[in-house]
């Protein structure tokens, strides 16, 4: 079964497929069809942008499309950046840029007041069904970034569970807990219990 991730983030399609790897499915990216158009983000929360996202994939490809949105909720900021946090310094802007801007609206403040909460929100849609899940993960945003693992706000998040960052920890690691795995996993129970064509490679009957 063929599903289209509605992403251009190598990155994210990696994790994505990692998390799926059990399947008997085939995880293509945007990439594979220079045609498409890039979807704006115009929702106001992650799920309002995640299913804007596959609900047009689906619509232009005409294949089940999984997208996902992810948010980096800082409390200091009032939430921010949020649904903000891909073009948190800007459009265009870059991971660096990104951890740049928030360390610096961060600076001055004590480590305790820096409690943030990365959250996704993971959706499937074909032509039939929309499936929703979510996950998240609590932890603090770090004074300088540590690590160089991972990507995003990676290197600045501290898990305290495990007393690191998200780029201080290996891929396995951090896919063990993250918030995109939390959500892709519940994600993927749905998945298979409601479409007869999502199967297991270790129970392909």
């Amino acid at each position: 079964m063929k599903l289209v991730v509605a992403t251009h983030n190598r990155d994210k399609l990696f994790e994505i497929r990692s998390l799926f790897a059990d399947l008997v499915i085939n995880l293509v990216d945007l990439d594979s069809y220079p045609d498409f158009e890039p979807v704006e983000e115009t929702g106001t929360n992650l799920i309002e942008n995640a299913l804007l996202k596959a609900r047009e994939t689906y619509n232009a490809i005409r294949l089940p499309a999984i997208a996902d949105d992810t948010g980096l909720e800082v409390a200091a900021l009032g939430g921010a950046p949020g649904v903000y946090s891909a073009r948190y310094a800007g459009p265009g802007a870059s991971y660096g840029d990104n951890v740049a801007k928030l360390l610096a609206d961060l600076t001055g403040i004590e480590q305790e007041k820096r409690k943030a909460k990365f959250k996704t929100c993971a959706v499937y849609v074909d032509q039939h069904i929309e499936l929703v899940a979510e996950g998240e993960i609590a932890g603090y945003i770090t004074d300088v970034p540590k690590g160089t693992n991972g990507f995003g706000y990676d290197p600045i998040f501290f898990v305290p569970e495990l007393g690191k960052t998200f780029g201080e920890m290996k891929a396995a690691e951090k896919q063990k807990i993250s918030h995109r795995k939390r959500a892709f996993y519940a994600l993927k129970q749905s998945m298979q219990s409601t479409i007869p064509e999502i199967i297991s490679k270790e129970n392909p009957a």
